[in-house]
């Protein structure tokens, strides 16, 4: 159970920092407009997520040693 929750840690990080090396900036979707008090229509502005400078070899390194440590765990847990 352990082994299985570190591997799956491991393999969503080392995606998540594929995908920030692969986008350069993402737009997120905005809410439909809504009506304010006066009855008119607002937009809420579109919000983007550009991915900090760090974050592809940072996550890239933290999944592969996440990855590599799921892999030990069945032999020291045996105690061998």
């Amino acid at each position: 159970m352990v082994r299985g929750f570190f591997l799956a840690l491991g393999v969503c990080t080392l995606l998540l920092g594929l995908e920030c090396m692969l986008v350069e900036k993402a737009t997120y979707a905005s809410p439909p407009p809504q009506k304010n008090n006066w009855g008119q229509t607002v937009a809420a502005p579109p919000k983007d997520f550009v991915p900090p400078e760090w974050a592809p070899w940072g996550l890239l390194s933290a999944g592969a040693v996440v990855l590599l440590y799921s892999f030990t765990i069945p032999k020291r847990v045996a105690g061998g």
